[in-house]
């Protein structure tokens, strides 16, 4: 299956999206922030798709998206959202679909919505 690298400053979210990738056979990799995901990258990490949400500290998605697409466009991103008070998650979908995101889901999801979000993401 696909290799994924997991990026959000949730570490419960983090743990739950991880487990529900690796039932359906993903190898994971994970990262707290943007930045840690581009440290990442940029050492070599593999990977075939990014999932990343849009409000982290230190880099947020959006800097994230427009970073990785920079150095590898070829791999598609599914970014998450639940929003914060003075923030909609639509706003920063939309913000991540400008950026290049290819699929966008908002918090909270559900295990069908993250593999239908993955198996659209992924190309074929």
């Amino acid at each position: 299956m696909a290799r994924i690298l997991l990026v959000d400053d949730d570490t419960l979210l983090r743990d739950t999206v991880r487990q529900l990738l690796a039932l359906d056979g993903h190898h994971v990799s994970e990262a707290e922030d943007g930045a840690s995901a581009l440290t990442q990258l940029r050492q070599g990490l593999s990977v075939d798709l990014v999932i990343t949400d849009m409000l982290m500290p230190v880099m947020d998605g959006a800097q994230l998206i427009v970073e990785l697409k920079k150095l590898r466009p070829q791999v598609p991103v599914i970014a998450i959202s639940g929003g914060r008070r003075s923030l909609s998650p639509q706003f920063s979908l939309d913000t991540a679909q400008i950026a290049g995101a290819a699929q966008l889901l908002p918090k909270p999801f559900g295990r069908a919505a993250l593999q239908a979000a993955v198996r659209t993401a992924l190309p074929t």
